[in-house]
Parts: C-alpha cells; structure tokens; sequence
C-alpha cells in the first residue's frame, strides 16, 4: 500500500541526475540501480541478516494484509479515523529510524510544499479512499483495484512525461489489463451486485497513486535530502493533513475497540513504517526493477486473507481478472532488450 511512496522517492535519490529529472519507477520508466549494496567512507555497508527473498516475502505478506487491516479497521472507526491512526503510527516509525540513523529534515520551503502535494495524492487521499472503499467492497476487490495502478500511471505518463513512448507491448498490456478489470467487475452481466461508489473509489484511490508519482518526479528531483528524510517528512506531512480534516468530518470515537485498533496500529506501523524501511533496503540492495515485483504479490494475497480470514465470497471471474490485470501490468511495465 505504501510502495508507491518507496519506489518512486528511493530511485529518485540513488539514480543520476538528468534534464528531464532522474528516473523513477513510473511505470515504462524503471531503471536498474546497482545490485550490491553501496559503499561508504569506512568501507563496504554490512549485509543485512536476513537475505533479501526473506524480507521480499515478508513485505508481500505485510502488504497484502493491508487490505483486511483496513477492512477490520472500519468495524470500530470512522475511515478517515482509520487513515489518521495508520500514518501516525507509520510516521512514528520512521521518526524512530531517523533518528537512529541522524537523518535531517528537508531544509527549504520549496521541497516542503512538494511534499505535501505528494503526501496528499500518495497518502492522505488513497489511504482515505481505500478505507471508504472497504466500507461497501469486500477487502479482496479492493486489493485486485489497487494492482491497477501501473496501468493508470503507464496511461498518464505517456500524456505527462515526454521521454516515455508508446510500444505495441505496452499498449498491448494496457488494453489487457483493463480488460481484467471488466472481468473482475462481471461486465458480462451488467456489473450485476456491484456495488459502484465503493468501486469507484477503490479506482480512484489507484489512479492518485502514478497522479504522486509523476508530481514527485517532477518536482523532488535534486532536493538533497535522503530518501528516508523524503518519505518521513511526506508521512507526517500527510499526518498532518488527516489530522485537520478528520474532526470536521467525523466525531470522537465511543471507545476504544480491541481488535479494530490493533489492527490500525499494525496498518500503520507495520504496512506504512516498517514496509517502508523494508522497501527501501530492498531497492538499495537489489535495485527497483526487481523490489517492485513485490507488487504483483500483494493482490495475490490480499484475495487470499479476505476468502480465509474473513470469510469473503469470492466467485470465478475475480482471481481469473486478477490474473489477466498483472499479467497487462507487466507488460505496462516491459521494456525492450538492450542490443
């Protein structure tokens, strides 16, 4: 849920600067940094403990339980409570990290309002939309609406960025893709027991994300701060922003239930903070290329912990469109073979 925020800020500080702005993950953009992991004055960085595929697998769990977090999130708080508990818990967490690490905040005025156009399109306006979302929508649909955001961001960067060009492959992977979508929602049958604003919402929560993507490009390039200050000051920023807007929209809650704030807790501190770090080390140590196919796990397991946990129906055509979704996401994302 938070890997959008990761990929684009990490590969924007470790990639060379260039006139149109260094590349990002956006989809039909991706570019490779080095595999090993980066070298300081006293010496090679110490490899982490625990290899790579392990915390590989480990982010895909945590992110693909996101989505039934929200889910049981919504039973004891109003959804804009619930994006308000995740981004402070995940910008404690990363607070922490920084100040381990003795990172400094951004400095100037001009990066300062960049993040927080960013924290709202990456943060404060999906989380909220998502958790809208899950009030009507099974947590399964949810999770299969947010594998389409390499295909809204592969369709926007072709009208926003002028170094990306259209291939038959990707054009190819975009007509697929939403063809899987029209599977997911039974167009066949009318969009029959679809419920359509919590849908659309979902939708829309996955089009704000590449929206992020391509402002943060833009904008963030050469700012000078570390990934890690980047995306801790963009979460507290988009702290900032639900902190303002909830109490105008919802009331104090009665109490405090067990099992719905556990579950915010962990959707922040788990799926907004330590994902992060998680991500982050990955596309340090392997490069972005192969840390973001993380994301075509996370629909996968999402649909997985609905039908198990909670218990949501789930019929043929789904998993069949979330298949044929990632596969048109892929190929959004393909680029051709270096000679």
């Amino acid at each position: 849920m938070c890997y959008e925020i990761t990929f684009v800020i990490v590969d924007l500080m470790s990639a060379p600067p260039a006139p149109a702005g260094p590349a990002t993950v956006t989809p039909g953009t991706k570019q490779t940094t080095p595999a090993s992991p980066p070298t300081g004055p006293t010496g090679p960085a110490v490899r982490p403990a625990l290899d790579w595929r392990l915390r590989f697998g480990a982010l895909s769990l945590i992110w693909g339980f996101s989505f039934l977090l929200i889910k049981v999130g919504t039973e004891g708080y109003a959804p804009f409570q619930v994006t308000l508990g995740r981004l402070l818990s995940g910008t404690a967490v990363l607070a922490v990290a920084m100040l381990v690490k003795r990172e400094r905040l951004p400095r100037t005025a001009r990066t300062w309002g960049h993040l927080a156009v960013a924290a709202f399109f990456l943060n404060a306006l999906p989380f909220s939309l998502f958790a809208y979302a899950e009030l009507t929508i099974p947590s399964t649909l949810a999770g299969i609406c947010n594998a389409t955001s390499p295909l809204w961001g592969m369709a926007l960067s072709l009208v926003a960025l002028s170094e990306d060009r259209p291939t038959r492959r990707r054009v190819a992977g975009l007509g697929l893709g939403f063809l899987g979508v029209l599977t997911v929602l039974g167009a066949w049958q009318g969009f029959s027991g679809l419920d359509f604003s919590g849908t659309a919402m979902a939708l829309l929560a996955s089009l704000s994300y590449p929206i992020g993507w391509i402002y943060v490009r833009r904008t963030l390039a050469g700012s000078g701060s570390s990934a890690l200050s980047l995306t801790g000051s963009q979460l507290f920023l988009g702290t900032v922003q639900l902190a303002v807007v909830t109490p105008l929209f919802t009331s104090a809650p009665d109490g405090f239930p067990l099992w719905p704030t556990l579950a915010v807790v962990a959707l922040g501190a788990l799926g907004t903070g330590l994902a992060v770090l998680l991500q982050y080390g990955l596309v340090t140590e392997v490069g972005p290329t192969t840390a973001q196919m993380v994301t075509y796990f996370i629909p996968v397991i999402a649909t997985a912990a609905g039908v198990a946990v909670l218990g949501e129906q789930l019929s043929w055509n789904t998993p069949v469109g979330a298949l044929v979704v990632l596969a048109g996401a892929a190929l959004t994302q393909s680029r051709p073979r270096a000679a």
